[in-house]
């Protein structure tokens, strides 16, 4: 008797497990429906025509399909522009930002060195502070150094490391015995050829998913090239989706506008789709890596 309420028991946690399970399954389903939606009907509407996204009667499918703001937001020469805007200063910032990264992770995890341990909680604690409380004197200090109104403001700052980085791959770096750098030093091996020769192929994998990471919030970066540029030959990409957006609205022609925003998201999409797992692992690594 005992052993048949105890499966009785048994039988009806699961059946109540199960229910909770598909009623949780419900619900994250129709977030993530709520979530995409938009995603989709932005690539949906840039195949539509002015009138159908117009008409009273909503519409989610294109009829008919128009496949040329495509071609028309590519022969855009201020879109064109900003696209190698971005891509200026996307370039120098990951390679050498991503130098004296690596390079400052590797000083920070092996090197010993007075004053260590507080300099790198110094550094910490600069991400705990947004961007919006640095903005103002930022402009004001770049307006005084004559940078503004051009991409110097988003590009030198970013060639002296991201904290961010450093320190996750600070953290990658602490499952790597600190014997190795005794038996370089051993060997003769100087500190630069010990980070270039062992540690910077160690943790290459580790960059490369912090870098694409950097890339997609430069390349999404909207805030700071709206303060520091004015002048148009020098908006960044997100900043010229902006300008369509307020040129193109007065002429209702919202399916170029939803055009070139697909163009602008593609890329960090694409990286994301293909990069994920690594993203993943990365990022998993460094938080339980003590």
């Amino acid at each position: 008797m005992a052993n048949n309420k105890d499966d009785m028991g048994s039988e009806i946690k699961s059946a109540k497990s199960k229910m909770i399970d598909r009623i949780v399954f419900v619900a994250l389903a129709l977030g993530a429906v709520v979530m995409v939606f938009p995603l989709i009907y932005m690539v949906l509407s840039s195949f539509m025509t002015k009138n159908q996204i117009l008409s009273a009667e909503f519409s989610i499918i294109p009829d008919p399909w128009k496949f040329g703001k495509y071609s028309e937001v590519l022969s855009k020469p201020e879109f064109l522009r900003g696209l190698r805007n971005t891509l200026i200063v996307a370039a120098p910032v990951l390679v050498i930002g991503g130098f004296t990264s690596s390079l400052s992770a590797f000083s920070f995890s092996k090197l010993k060195f007075r004053g260590k341990n507080g300099i790198f909680l110094g550094l910490l604690a600069t991400m705990m502070i947004p961007f919006a409380v640095v903005m103002i004197p930022q402009y004001v200090m770049f307006t005084k150094m004559g940078w503004t109104n051009s991409l110097l403001p988003l590009i030198i700052p970013g060639l002296f490391g991201n904290v961010s980085i450093i320190f996750f791959l600070r953290q990658n770096l602490t499952s790597v015995p600190d014997s190795i750098v005794e038996a370089a030093k051993l060997d003769g091996c100087g500190y630069f050829r010990m980070y270039y020769s062992i540690f910077l192929p160690l943790m290459k994998g580790a960059l490369m998913t912090q870098l694409i990471l950097w890339f997609m919030g430069i390349w999404n970066d909207y805030l700071a090239p709206t303060i520091f540029i004015q002048n148009e030959k020098w908006f960044t990409l997100q900043v010229v989706i902006r300008s369509f957006n307020s040129y193109y609205a007065v002429n209702s022609d919202y399916p170029l506008i939803m055009a070139a925003s697909v163009l602008a998201i593609l890329p960090t999409l694409l990286l994301f789709f293909f990069f994920q797992r690594y993203i993943i692992e990365s990022l998993a690594v460094s938080g339980v890596k003590g």
